[in-house]
């Protein structure tokens, strides 16, 4: 016998002043493209996206520096696959690695 799958409720918190509401619990992307870790497959990532939208989160983050774009371009890929209107985006740029473990700022185009 399969073990049954529990869904949890994820509340859903006002950002801001202009009435966006998100999940309470957003879904950091950097881990998919080998920040932490090994890069995992595109269609892996793009499924654990799909599940973790499909479990209620709806706020998701990603930047530049997460693998060169591929992270930008793996989170894209996701959500072209959800309803745009229930999915919020976060991002980040102008991050710069200085040196192994020493980050900065890089406000150049």
């Amino acid at each position: 016998m399969a073990a049954e799958e529990q869904r949890v409720d994820i509340p859903r918190v006002k950002l801001g002043t202009q009435g966006l509401e998100v999940s309470k619990l957003g879904f950091g992307c950097m881990g998919l493209t080998g920040v932490y870790n090994a890069p995992i497959a595109e269609e892996d990532g793009i499924a654990i996206i799909k599940y973790a939208f499909d479990q209620g989160i709806t706020f998701f983050d990603t930047a530049d520096v997460y693998g060169a774009t591929t992270n930008e371009v793996l989170v894209g890929k996701a959500l072209q696959q959800l309803p745009r209107e229930k999915v919020q985006l976060a991002t980040k740029c102008g991050i710069a690695s200085i040196r192994p473990g020493k980050m900065g700022v890089k406000g150049t185009p």
